[in-house]
């Protein structure tokens, strides 16, 4: 903070205190709402309004008892009252107005202000509410924010992140989900900022209350019913909605990433998204491999039957997955769908035999990776020890495999060897060529993949320096005695 601002910032608090200690100053309020909408300071205008308008609900001050079907009484002080409330949902609009100011710094400003007053406007209520045993949260004003977020004209991440630690609190957690369907579009090509927005909200919820109960509304001494049958009601509903957008790459990719890991265990006919997943396999690339993962879940969990999900991984096993941010997620999932020991050896072969092939020109923390999933695999299936046996065959021009083939059933791969892993034994770097002997003397237990799938190119490197760095040479020069020879090289850089 500049020295122009910390000034600022102590005299806006002054004024704010100033009028706090007599409340009759009430221009007080108009001077720093003036500066406010001029735009300078507006950090420090907004923490000072948020101090006087904190303190008014705290203390009650600007709170009208309405009594049914009588008039509110006319006098000086409910007079006071009533512009100091006016004055407040005045104030609260533009703190809802600075969520979409070009400043980050503002924006995360606002949006804390505003939690300020919704914390202290539910903990003291500015209107009558039904029953003071239960927690009370000013739904309107939550959603007000909720709809600065989501309809932003820009991708608001920073937001949501903001949003994000107020949602461990279980009254705001709750009532979000109960107003997320009222903010869902039904409309089938919403824009792709605002489902960006919307699925970065949904990725950050969950549907079980927080093992912490904690309230924002409240200071602990009233009950709160988190229902988590309502929130799964929520989340069904709205998923619908989803699945009807017009998703761009960049959604669709985001679509997935939250299926798969927030909404799809939590689906009451998650089969239905069988034709979204296989469609998606089409696309390529991430999106293609998430939607894979999203297979192997149906398959394992709801027994859906989807013949051509080998073929469609087998043919993402392409040189310029080393390339990617996902190859390690690739990996990951080529190890759990071949982890079946029923497969059919030569489709188990084929995968062996394009992961070898790969090897060749795999960045050397790949080619590990690579020498320990066809271990595996030649682990689950002993028959496929015949590929480590079979000398014959050295070179790829008397190779029968058919690397082209993009069905791994046809491409030969069972009458074949793994030569290409005889070959990297041979490696430059030795924990490259370490890695590929494994293969001669197999263990009894499988490797666990998940350990090295993090594991960099420079880690390799420093590794290597760390064993060759203990190859000192103590003597350059062979000695012939038990003195040492004064050679040149020794009067330099010793004084014996």
């Amino acid at each position: 903070m500049s020295t122009h601002e910390l000034k600022s910032a102590k005299f806006l608090r002054t004024k704010a205190q100033e009028f706090l200690g007599n409340r009759k100053k009430i221009q007080i309020i108009n001077e720093i709402i003036k500066h406010l909408d001029s735009g300078t300071d507006v950090p420090s205008c907004l923490m000072s309004l948020e101090l006087i308008f904190s303190t008014l609900l705290k203390e009650e001050f600007m709170y009208i008892e309405i009594v049914p079907l009588k008039p509110i009484e006319k006098s000086q002080e409910n007079e006071c009252k009533m512009w100091l409330k006016n004055t407040y949902e005045k104030f609260f609009q533009r703190v809802l107005d600075c969520l979409e100011n070009n400043s980050n710094k503002i924006q995360l400003q606002g949006l804390k202000t505003a939690f300020t007053l919704i914390c202290n406007e539910g903990k003291h209520p500015l209107e009558n509410i039904n029953s003071s045993e239960m927690c009370y949260v000013p739904l309107n004003k939550l959603k007000s924010v909720l709809i600065k977020i989501l309809f932003g004209n820009s991708n608001n991440a920073h937001l949501i992140n903001k949003y994000t630690e107020y949602l461990t609190y279980n009254d705001i957690l709750f009532n979000t989900w109960k107003l997320l369907p009222s903010l869902t579009q039904k409309l089938s090509n919403p824009n792709e900022t605002y489902i960006l927005n919307y699925l970065g909200l949904l990725g950050k919820m969950q549907i079980q209350k927080n093992s912490e109960e904690k309230l924002l509304c409240s200071d602990g001494d009233v009950s709160f019913n988190f229902d988590e049958n309502v929130t799964r009601k929520v989340l069904n509903k709205i998923w619908c909605c989803v699945m009807q957008w017009e998703h761009t790459k960049a959604t669709h990719k985001q679509v997935l990433i939250v299926l798969l890991e927030n909404v799809l265990k939590y689906l009451e006919k998650p089969l239905f998204l069988t034709d979204f997943l296989m469609d998606s396999l089409d696309i390529g690339g991430p999106v293609s491999l998430l939607a894979l993962q999203g297979i192997f879940t149906m398959i394992q969990v709801h027994n859906l039957d989807y013949p051509d999900v080998y073929k469609k991984l087998y043919s993402m096993f392409e040189p310029e997955i080393f390339h990617t941010k996902y190859k390690a997620r690739l990996f990951y999932l080529a190890d759990l769908f071949l982890s079946s020991s029923h497969l059919p050896e030569s489709l188990v072969a084929a995968f062996a035999k394009r992961l070898a092939r790969l090897a060749l020109i795999a960045p050397p923390e790949d080619i590990k990776i690579i020498c320990m999933l066809v271990g595996n695999l030649i682990l689950r299936h002993p028959g496929l020890k015949v590929l480590i046996n079979r000398i014959d065959q050295k070179s790829s021009n008397t190779d029968p495999f058919i690397m082209e083939e993009t069905s791994p059933s046809k491409s030969n791969a069972i009458n074949s060897s793994l030569w290409e892993l005889q070959s990297l034994q041979h490696h430059t770097i030795p924990s490259v060529a370490k890695s590929a002997r494994l293969i001669n003397s197999l263990p009894s237990v499988q490797w666990d993949i998940t350990e090295h799938l993090d594991d960099s190119s420079e880690e390799i490197f420093e590794n290597e320096i760390k064993v060759l760095s203990k190859m000192v040479v103590l003597a350059f020069e062979k000695p012939d005695g038990m003195a040492l020879r004064r050679g040149e090289a020794v009067k330099r850089f010793w004084n014996i």
